[in-house]
């Protein structure tokens, strides 16, 4: 005993030398390497001052002298107008103000006059994007298109009465480089036709590969909200797909065009010829900037032609709207997330009735609010049957409590043979105990579509209504001086009448439905609101919003049909009526009743079985 004890104290010491001996040790290493820094730092100084200060001038100078240079190697036999200014050109229509650029004879950016962002500004798309493809300028060099200064013609009117205007580069011997640029009246899209004149020379086995460097920039109300959002989409073999999660992607089919997605809008390369193949790298940022997302797409064409070739590509910049992107290229409507992969069975739901209708509402109603509000009546509407099936059956179940509380008196702590007992009672009044779980269920498919559709209709994009003012984004009525874990910085109070709401409900179904003795049925539906709170505080506040309205139809439907319309006398005289009446088991009934049976039986031999051996 007294070993074990010396031995104890001398892990104790040991532990506490090991400690101090740390202790010391860093504290020396530290001081020492202070003394080191403030050397380094005295070393630094004296060599600064020593040192000639360069010349900025001098220096600029330099670094124009370099970059003309590269532009002129870069260039080759095009380097006639390497050299010259960059010219940028506006094109315009009513929609969106497009803005080109000479270097490289290319989109620089694009406003779109009918949408701002939350700080209210032009949404600005196009930014930090560069679409280009690499032509051989001389022999052994080959250079990115980006990289060259084409020369703009002046802006011409198209017979629509849109307007026009091409950006040329020519070399000595007749080869050439031309895009142009078309926008029509009322579009989203520039229409971009590439001409190559002696293609033999200028393309690697007449292979035009594209490459695609883009970025995209925070819209919304939060930068990670829009995040999530985020994605690629495109169209590979006709068929729409998209990668979230993913960080890269191989075509092994022709594509048709590639999209670079936010929550409301979207870049997209459209090739009126599809694509051969290509690869797709995509990532989506996790810092605190207004960057959301990266991508570089590469994509080949293999066009026919050897000495000259024309490529029609089409470019948009403009909002997720599904019945413009519907008008674009096919299957381009379904960058518009109306449900998706797990998800998917809710697509039908808000294509053929949830958008119909609340277009419909919207076209006599200007208030977005109160569109959704009609639209949640509607919902309500078409699913009373259902609703009131499962009120009938809460009232019958609140009728047969008196009678399952004697019941679990009669057998206390057999919970087995309560079961049995609960399920005959059941079956001879004709109740079926899950009717109540109906509108619950019900309420899933409506509420996945309702979510997938606030967070994609771009109509409810900076809509106001009541306290806040934008339903495609979370109410605030106060900002937290800190960040609660799952729930955020900000109090929504749409979330917070959806959870009052669903938690009245909860205590009005409690007191219809037999008590739980087990706790966790017994409290789960308190919790379940509780849950709400920090599930809904970053959801869209046309959800929240529609979830409360829902909430609120749903009591009063439950007090008026509970106390106006379903008559608890007649519906026990009914009871007593089906009680009498010879009934046939269903082969589903005589299964479970014979299961409950042996599991009673096996339930009971172990109690006598522990009772023998005690």
């Amino acid at each position: 005993m007294n070993t074990d004890k010396n031995t104890v104290i001398g892990f104790v010491l040991l532990g506490v030398l090991f400690f101090v001996y740390f202790w010391y040790t860093n504290k020396q290493a530290s001081e020492w390497q202070a003394i080191q820094q403030k050397q380094q730092d005295s070393v630094r100084k004296a060599q600064a001052k020593l040192r000639i200060p360069a010349d900025p001038t001098l220096a600029r100078l330099d670094s124009l002298r370099r970059d003309s240079a590269s532009r002129l190697t870069a260039a080759g036999n095009f380097a006639a107008n390497a050299l010259a200014t960059e010219q940028e050109v506006v094109l315009e229509n009513e929609l969106v103000k497009v803005t080109l650029t000479s270097k490289g004879g290319q989109v620089k950016k694009v406003e779109l006059k009918k949408y701002s962002t939350t700080e209210g500004k032009p949404v600005i798309l196009g930014e930090q994007n560069a679409i280009a493809y690499s032509v051989n300028t001389a022999p052994n060099v080959a250079a990115s298109s980006s990289q060259l200064n084409f020369v703009a013609t002046p802006v011409a009117t198209t017979a629509a009465g849109g307007q026009s205007v091409t950006f040329e580069l020519k070399d000595s011997s007749g080869k050439s480089l031309s895009h142009q640029f078309t926008l029509e009246k009322n579009v989203y899209h520039i229409d971009w036709k590439i001409d190559i004149n002696g293609a033999g020379q200028l393309l690697n086995n007449g292979t035009v590969q594209f490459q695609w460097k883009g970025a995209s920039f925070q819209q919304e109300k939060t930068t990670e909200y829009e995040r999530q959002m985020s994605n690629m989409c495109f169209s590979e073999g006709n068929k729409f797909d998209y990668i979230s999660a993913k960080n890269e992607w191989t075509f092994s089919q022709p594509v048709q065009w590639v999209s670079m997605v936010q929550q409301f809008f979207n870049v997209t390369l459209i090739n009126q010829q599809s694509f051969k193949g290509g690869t797709i790298k995509w990532e989506r940022k996790t810092d605190s900037s207004r960057h959301l997302a990266d991508a570089d797409v590469v994509l080949q064409t293999n066009p026919s032609a050897n000495t000259s070739l024309s490529l029609p590509m089409r470019l948009y910049y403009g909002p997720n709207d599904f019945y413009i992107l519907e008008k674009e290229a096919p299957e381009m409507e379904k960058i518009v997330n109306l449900g998706r992969d797990m998800y998917s069975f809710v697509r039908p739901i808000n294509k053929y009735i949830i958008m119909p209708v609340f277009n419909f509402f919207s076209g006599w109603v200007s208030n977005y609010g109160w569109v959704v509000l009609l639209l949640t009546l509607f919902i309500r509407l078409v699913t009373s049957p259902l609703t009131y099936s499962s009120y009938l059956s809460g009232a019958k179940m609140k009728v047969l409590r008196p009678e399952l509380d004697v019941l679990k008196k009669k057998f206390g702590e057999d919970q087995q043979g309560f079961a049995m007992e609960q399920m005959k009672l059941f079956r001879e009044a004709g109740v079926n105990p899950l009717g109540g779980c109906i509108p619950a269920l019900l309420q899933i498919p409506i509420f996945f579509a309702l979510y997938s559709f606030f967070n994609s209709h771009i109509a409810l994009r900076g809509q106001s209504f009541l306290w806040t003012n934008d339903l495609s984004s979370y109410d605030s009525i106060l900002t937290l001086p800190f960040s609660i874990p799952a729930y955020g910085a900000h109090v929504s109070l749409f979330t917070i009448t959806a959870v009052l709401t669903s938690f009245l409900i909860s205590i009005y179904n409690m007191a219809m439905t037999p008590t739980q003795d087990n706790p966790a049925l017994k409290y789960m539906p308190y919790i379940f609101p509780f849950m709400l709170l920090f599930i809904f505080n970053k959801l869209p506040s046309a959800l929240t919003w529609y979830y409360t309205v829902s909430n609120i139809i749903t009591l009063g439907l439950q007090f008026v049909i509970q106390h106006y319309i379903i008559n608890h006398d007649k519906i026990l005289a009914e009871i007593e009526v089906k009680r009498k009446t010879p009934k046939k088991k269903s082969k589903f009934q005589e299964r479970y009743e014979q299961m409950m049976e042996s599991q009673k039986k096996l339930q009971d031999l172990k109690t006598k079985t522990e009772g023998k051996k005690k």
